[in-house]
């Protein structure tokens, strides 16, 4: 299936060729600036006096402080630095290195439990499931418990709304009340669970966040449930989409496909060119502190910012011929997993079970293709870039 043909989110016409008119520009609707350029970008996302993760303070509606209490994607240094160490400990090169070989026999699981069958949804049946389970147990959160999980991310995602509603305040206030609702739910499910871990301790993250202090004192419930629930979209939902968007594109690049299979040692760079190309991160939000210039623009104090990372990667000032996957493409600066002190934090985690899955899936499933007769579905949210449903033939 040609790129041309991919129903992706009509606002990321970077991935058919396409370019924003402008490096900056300003959405008088949705009353956001938009970033688009490639070391504007960077600059952004590295500058955090200037560019604030502290967005939460210009919401259009008055939030309870403790329910973003511990979220480390909402704050800035030094207590940033603070709160993330606590959830690093569980990203470390050396337990990635040990988790490998459990993420292999998970991917032969689920591929045993697909051999028989001439079709499936690749990202339903085999990307979701994987990443979801290797995160779960990393928490400690029991594996009969997972479907809640999987049932609340299709939930946050269909309520974060899109950016282009026709009433676009009034919409943007429902999306986040119901957002904050389902956090509530998700809430009261962590804290039964944080609860178990303080009166009988595991090997697992939960543990070590219930009993962990920062500055002399313990995590609240809030803090656990935030830092827990940041973990789990990170390393959950970012690796669905990169698997699928994966696949995806070696299919609309056959030549490619054949590259990567005569030298399977181009695993590891085509899943960094896919993370460029088809970004599963395509914006993250940033809150101006001071009046700042940018690309000749100046955007003043208190401001939304989109910092449009998928338009990024396809700058060609950045990159040679953006708009082409090359499998083998050296460097490769891309803005996939963010940059700066917000680096996303499951990066190592996504890539391993990414290779990974690629690798074993050229190997067991050769003939593996899109469905011409069930194209692809991706996620209709403007700041996610990828399928959410991807129909496969097996040859």
């Amino acid at each position: 299936m040609r790129v041309d043909e991919w129903n992706v989110h009509p606002h990321h016409v970077w991935i058919k060729g396409g370019r924003p008119e402008k490096v900056v520009d300003y959405d008088d609707e949705l009353k956001m600036w938009n970033i688009y350029g490639y070391p504007e970008a960077v600059e952004a996302l590295t500058n955090p006096k200037v560019f604030s993760n502290d967005a939460g303070r210009l919401d259009p509606i008055d939030l309870d402080p403790d329910i973003c209490a511990g979220d480390f994607a909402q704050m800035d240094p030094p207590q940033h630095r603070k709160v993330r160490g606590l959830a690093d400990h569980a990203f470390l090169p050396d337990l990635m290195t040990s988790l490998e070989p459990r993420v292999i026999r998970l991917i032969h699981e689920l591929v045993d439990d697909l051999a028989d069958r001439d079709r499936f949804d690749l990202v339903k049946d085999f990307a979701t499931p994987l990443p979801l389970t290797v995160i779960g147990e990393l928490l400690g959160i029991p594996r009969s418990d997972l479907h809640l999980f999987h049932a609340w991310m299709h939930r946050m995602l269909d309520d974060t709304g899109d950016f282009e509603p026709p009433e676009a305040v009034l919409d943007q206030e429902e999306a986040l009340k119901a957002g904050f609702a389902l956090l509530y739910e998700m809430r009261d499910y962590w804290g039964g669970l944080a609860a178990e871990r303080r009166r009988t301790p595991r090997e697992d993250l939960i543990s070590h966040l219930v009993h962990a202090e920062v500055e002399g004192e313990r995590l609240t419930d809030s803090e656990v449930f935030n830092i827990c629930n940041r973990l789990l979209i990170n390393g959950h939902h970012t690796t669905s989409i990169l698997i699928g968007n994966t696949m995806l594109c070696l299919d609309a690049f056959p030549d490619q496909a054949e590259r990567v299979r005569a030298d399977r040692s181009l695993v590891p760079s085509l899943v960094e060119e896919c993370l460029r190309f088809f970004s599963p991160i395509a914006a993250v939000g940033r809150c101006t502190n001071v009046d700042v210039e940018v690309a000749g623009t100046v955007i003043p104090k208190d401001q939304v910012v989109m910092v449009w990372t998928g338009a990024a990667n396809h700058d060609e000032r950045q990159f040679e011929n953006p708009h082409r996957l090359d499998a083998g493409r050296t460097p490769n600066a891309h803005l996939g997993f963010g940059r700066g002190v917000h680096f996303c934090i499951g990066r190592r985690l996504a890539r391993m079970q990414g290779r990974a899955a690629v690798d074993i899936l050229l190997d067991r499933l050769p003939g593996l293709r899109t469905d011409p007769d069930n194209p692809p579905t991706f996620y209709r949210i403007a700041d996610a870039g990828g399928v959410d449903g991807l129909p496969v033939l097996v040859a």
